[in-house]
């Protein structure tokens, strides 16, 4: 019987269905995966040059140190003598290449340094934590902490 329809057509139907999405899959990956990908495993070979050729961001402490001796003497006793510039006054490979309009932002104290001194998971138990408001009030950690060696004498 010309007409008819077999019982396994909607078998048939649906698997060609997948195949057609199976295909276009295949399509879209070739056209949208670069054809250097996999080079160096689930990466992309390209990524490293393209890493390169930006700027870094950060000097490092020892290009920090070089014209603020000063200030790595006065941490070199204290609490933040592990701390590294860049954590506090952000990145500023600009500034240490010796660009003189790339100045660093002038820092909050109060807000900057609650975000360590509070309290926080994962902090040692004798770390210095405060509670802001009964600590200070609203008034600036540095009217009574020098920022790069905070103890009170």
């Amino acid at each position: 019987m010309f007409g008819r329809r077999r019982h396994y057509d909607h078998v048939l139907r649906v698997l060609g269905l997948f195949g057609m999405g199976f295909a276009l899959f295949l399509l879209a990956r070739y056209f949208m995966i670069p054809g250097d990908f996999g080079v160096y495993g689930f990466y992309r070979a390209g990524a490293l040059d393209d890493v390169k050729a930006q700027a870094p961001l950060h000097a490092g402490e020892a290009l920090c140190l070089d014209c603020h001796s000063d200030v790595g003497d006065l941490r070199k006793e204290a609490r933040h003598a592990k701390v590294r510039c860049e954590s506090c006054h952000g990145p500023l490979a600009t500034h240490a290449s010796g660009d003189v309009t790339a100045k660093p932002v002038a820092l909050n104290p109060r807000r900057l340094c609650i975000q360590c001194h509070t309290t926080q998971i994962g902090l040692p138990a004798n770390f210095p934590n405060v509670v802001p408001d009964e600590h200070a009030g609203d008034l600036p950690c540095t009217d009574c902490h020098q920022p790069h060696r905070p103890k009170i004498s």
